[in-house]
């Protein structure tokens, strides 16, 4: 096989330096399966990785970043797979400490991969990656709490991310009445676009003080943790449940216990990293059929493996919104 172009990470003295390089198979982490690669994405953790701007999060250098990748197995030493089979790898310690998905090839092991369900195009399943993954599982998990759209509103902040706007739209699809709130006044329309019946300003929120607040929503999806997780513990319903997979805002969390004894709200936290296998191959084909977002083509937008380090840049100053999806091959 010939060299081929990853984007690589490297510790020279002692910063974290991202570039395309040339590279070859035996420079990829050991594996049972590779495969050429499609598209990758940019997720949030992405970019605190490639920049250093996240301390450690990438735990062995030289690493080609991207924690996603969707593509077609060229050969296997496991006989669940084979050549011509197109496969997703996400998760575990794919883009963090083996080799990642921003490389022309990739080489895993094959516990880590599930096939493209059908019903997904390789673009697809790269405009979902890791961010639709965990908006999928949340809705799954909060769905085994009992979460119906009769249930009541359900809050989404952090509305522009990619997690985010991909939970506004599966949400909404599946009935349920969506409150996007974000700091970005511009993105109103887009937000109603996709399917919130309300947008609020972040700074038109009065977070309170009192241990419990006005009772506002069923439901929160959030991703911005801190002092917006802390408002929604207090204001949730009776028997309201909050699904937490972000820090954006922080990740310290100063509330009470009387959101949780009196009204008997629930924290859930989602963890996308380490689902035992079932759950995960359950999620992509619920993201393949019923959760699949309606306007993935709007929420993703593609860019080529030159452009990710200034796209990390705009990522980290909050100057995205939605998904991009990164072209390989």
């Amino acid at each position: 096989m010939e060299r081929f172009k990853a984007y690589r990470i490297f510790l020279e003295d002692n910063k974290v330096v991202g570039r395309v390089s040339e590279i070859a198979l035996d420079d990829l982490s050991a594996g049972t399966v590779v495969f050429r690669t499609r598209f990758s994405s940019v997720n949030y953790k992405d970019a605190l990785a490639a920049t250093g701007a996240g301390g450690k999060v990438i735990r062995k250098h030289p690493l080609n970043a991207g924690i996603d990748a969707v593509g077609t197995v060229v050969s296997s030493g496991d006989t669940r797979y084979r050549p011509g089979d197109e496969v997703i790898c996400t998760s575990y310690d794919f883009g963090v400490a083996h080799d990642g998905g921003y490389s022309e090839y990739c080489r895993v092991p094959a516990d880590w991969l599930v096939p493209l369900p059908r019903g997904l195009t390789p673009f697809d399943a790269m405009a979902l990656g890791t961010a639709g993954y965990t908006a999928g599982l949340a809705v799954c998990l909060l769905e085994q709490n009992d979460l119906r759209p009769e249930n009541g509103k359900v809050l989404v902040n952090g509305a522009t991310g990619g997690v985010a706007t991909l939970a506004i739209d599966m949400l909404s699809a599946l009935g349920y009445t969506v409150t996007a709130a974000t700091g970005k006044d511009a993105e109103h329309e887009f937000l109603r676009k996709l399917g919130a019946a309300e947008v609020l300003a972040r700074a038109a929120i009065d977070l309170g003080s009192r241990p419990l607040e006005k009772v506002l929503w069923a439901a929160a999806f959030d991703s911005v943790g801190g002092e917006q997780l802390a408002w929604l513990t207090r204001t949730m319903q009776p028997g309201g449940l909050i699904a937490s997979f972000g820090n954006a805002g922080g990740i310290e969390l100063k509330t009470t216990v009387l959101p949780f004894i009196l009204r008997g709200v629930r924290l859930i936290g989602v963890d996308s990293a380490f689902t035992p296998m079932p759950l995960r191959r359950k999620v992509w084909e619920r993201l393949a059929t019923d959760l699949k977002p309606r306007h993935l083509g709007e929420i993703a937008s593609i860019i080529g493996i030159e452009n990710l380090a200034e796209y990390f840049a705009r990522m980290l100053k909050g100057g995205i919104r939605g998904r991009a999806v990164v072209r390989l091959s």
